[in-house]
């Protein structure tokens, strides 16, 4: 009798088991967003957005697309009421992937362009872009060259008979009642290196905050330096790729941002992002992601929190 209630007892906890087992395996779930411990490389929120609708709701989001276009820079922005922006555009054959990106997000306009500097890898696509969608206003700097990409882009801004407004620091970028947009850089009215014409953003929604850095080099993060801007933010979109002629210790200890964007290329040949950018971001704390290894990266804010996901 003994025997079998103890057999009896065994079988009945075996079966408890097996049913816990069960009830785990079936509890399963996926995030969308990436915890805070996650390194770039181990990103496993897939976020795609359906065709002509928005990743997010456009009443309650700030979206910042860093779109991968290899070692170039292209970044849009959607605002929470649905304004837009596009800060770059790539490589001269990257325009295809910019303006798919944005029509599947069914924009039709671009209310601000900003071209930040001349060079062909931030201004490369920018004619086509600007053939591609309504513009409003562009603004990029005081500065011309004589390359064929600089004449591309200013002849598309002549077809549609808009205007370029010159920018410079202390300037502000008019978009909607709850964000701000400041211009912080350039500050002087000439430089030897095209990179320190750079035109650097300040993106404010409400307590959240990116700074947009371009190309910008340590003269030119002297220089905000010096004039007192408020530099602190969220979110750093690295200055440079990544290189180490930018992101001085004492522009990053200002910023002082906890999430870092690098648009770069793997195996590129200037050997960006640098190991030293990449260990002074490491010594602040800052968790650092990378076009690179993650491909396009979807930034959101609902004005208090941030959060990281890969787009598909």
């Amino acid at each position: 009798m003994k025997n079998s209630l103890l057999k009896g007892h065994k079988f009945l906890y075996i079966l408890l088991l097996i049913i816990f087992a069960a009830l785990l395996l079936s509890s399963g779930c996926s995030t969308q967003t990436l915890p805070e411990t996650e390194k770039p490389s181990q990103i496993k929120s897939d976020v795609t957005a359906p065709e002509g609708r928005s990743l997010s709701s456009p009443s309650l989001l700030l979206e910042a697309s860093f779109i991968d276009v290899g070692q170039a820079d292209s970044i849009f922005i959607k605002f929470p009421e649905g304004k837009t922006m596009l800060i770059d555009a790539g490589n001269n054959d990257d325009g295809k992937t910019i303006i798919n990106y944005i029509k599947r997000l069914g924009v039709k306009k671009l209310d601000a362009v900003v071209g930040t500097h001349p060079h062909e890898d931030h201004i490369g696509a920018m004619d086509d872009v600007i053939n591609a969608f309504d513009i409003g206003k562009i603004y990029m700097p005081r500065v011309t060259t004589t390359t064929r990409t600089y004449k591309d882009v200013l002849g598309a801004i002549s077809k549609k008979d808009l205007k370029i407004t010159a920018a410079k620091g202390g300037m502000s970028i008019p978009i909607e009642k709850d964000v701000d947009v400041e211009i912080i850089a350039p500050n002087s009215n000439s430089y030897e290196d095209l990179n320190n014409y750079s035109i650097v953003l300040k993106v404010t929604y409400k307590d959240t905050s990116f700074l947009l850095a371009g190309d910008a080099e340590k003269l030119s993060e002297e220089e905000m330096l010096k004039h007192n801007y408020n530099l602190k933010a969220d979110v750093l979109k690295v200055g440079h790729h990544g290189s180490s002629s930018g992101t001085s210790e004492e522009f990053l200890s200002a910023v002082s941002p906890k999430y870092a964007i690098i648009s770069v290329a793997k195996n590129n040949d200037y050997g960006h992002p640098h190991k030293e950018t990449l260990m002074r971001l490491a010594a602040h704390g800052v968790k650092v992601y990378t076009t690179a290894d993650n491909g396009s990266i979807l930034v959101t804010s609902d004005g208090k929190n941030i959060k990281i996901s890969r787009v598909n």
